[in-house]
């Protein structure tokens, strides 16, 4: 079952890749004078571009250097390029559509055609390389958000935590050491009481993070009360097992499916990720089943990967549930399909009576970029009332 999901999954990702890639190249291919040496220059641009990020993917599989790196960075700003490149050639379109019901364009723009096909081509290539380097270096400047919640404290011993919240990390093969080194730094500075690092801390395959030894930099994060995690659907993509084993073995305390008492004041509770139907033959426990046993005594946190079905959260008993995944979209304007599919794509929210908090990622999943959305370390202070 497991392997045949996978070979759905991919065989999905890898059509709708093609399709959108030959849709981008036939435009482009229009646009360039038949038998130009720009045409040859641009089909073995176009290949290496296209291409570059499933062979860098798969070459770092046998073999780790600068020559996998720079395929896999290289096909990494693709996607992000494929993106926008997309949104603008369907924008035009629509309008070269619209334009035969409704003639607003110029009729010497459509006898010079080749000229004008040309001058489009030199205009949205430059436009796209900017928009994907703006987004890039967005990705280096880390918000820190200091957020007060209150939530009723029942016998809590004390009297407020301050809970660091980080999630998708991703780290890999596009996430510098010293970048996570200064991550690690950051959030240490805050001087929290404890660390929740919520799901998909690992991109995929362990072996660009073996190599270049990014758990160096994770082991470093302190808090006295701890540093726990949880799974996310990449961990399960790459191999949870693997995953769960690196993890644990840099100090980070995974929960799984279960509850931890922290200082006898409030209950931490960690779900797998609902991706483990997917990728295994196992299934997760309800919300309702993880917090049957964690009574009334005390407030519980609740920490799950993909923040869906909120409100069976709440009605098993969560007070604050701590969520990632959505990047809010990562890239504009994706932003507005994590909003139609999540009750709350970013932020702080509330869902029958539980207090929510769906940070924004620190990393980036895909091409290096964000735009409309920052990279966050949350700063939550939690008071007991």
């Amino acid at each position: 079952m497991r392997t045949i999901n996978f070979i759905i999954f991919y065989t999905v990702v890898l059509t709708v890749y093609l399709l959108v890639n030959y849709y981008i190249f036939s435009r482009g291919w229009q646009s360039l004078s038949s038998g130009s040496k720009g045409r040859t220059i641009y089909l073995v641009l176009f290949l290496f571009l296209s291409l570059s990020y499933i062979a860098g993917r798969i070459l770092e599989r046998f073999w780790l250097g600068p020559p996998t790196n720079f395929l896999v960075w290289s096909g990494s700003f693709w996607l992000g390029a494929m993106l926008y490149f997309t949104l603008i050639l369907v924008i035009i379109d629509i309008m070269r559509l619209a334009n035969m019901a409704l003639p607003v364009i110029p009729s010497a723009w459509l006898i010079n055609a080749e000229n004008t096909r040309m001058v489009l081509f030199k205009t949205i290539t430059p436009a796209v390389f900017i928009i994907i380097m703006v987004a890039h270096i967005n990705t280096w400047f880390t918000k820190i958000n200091h957020i007060d919640i209150t939530i009723d404290g029942r016998n809590s011993q004390m009297n407020s935590v301050s809970l660091v919240l980080v999630s998708d990390i991703h780290l890999g093969s596009l996430t510098p050491k010293n970048r996570i080194s200064r991550i690690v730094g950051e959030i240490n500075s805050l001087e929290p009481d404890i660390i929740v690092l919520a799901g998909d801390i690992l991109d995929e395959d362990l072996g660009p993070v073996l190599h270049r030894d990014l758990g160096s930099a994770i082991k470093n994060l302190y808090a006295p009360l701890g540093v726990y995690g949880i799974t996310g659907n990449h961990e399960y993509i790459g191999g949870v097992d693997k995953a769960t084993e690196y993890l644990t073995s840099h100090g980070i305390k995974l929960i799984r499916d279960s509850v931890v008492k922290i200082n006898n004041s409030f209950y931490l509770a960690g779900r797998e990720d609902v991706s483990i139907n997917m990728f295994s033959d196992k299934t997760r426990k309800s919300a309702k089943e993880l917090l049957k046993n964690t009574g009334d005594d005390l407030p519980v946190i609740l920490l799950d990967h993909q923040p869906f079905n909120l409100e069976k959260a709440a009605a098993a008993g969560a007070d604050l549930q701590l969520s990632g995944h959505t990047h809010h979209g990562q890239v504009w304007p994706i932003n507005f399909i994590t909003r139609a599919v999540y009750d709350i794509s970013r932020g702080y929210g509330e869902v029958d009576g539980m207090q929510v908090y769906v940070s924004n990622g620190i990393g980036t999943w895909g091409p290096p970029m964000r735009l409309g959305s920052r990279p966050e370390i949350v700063n939550l202070k939690i008071h007991f009332k």
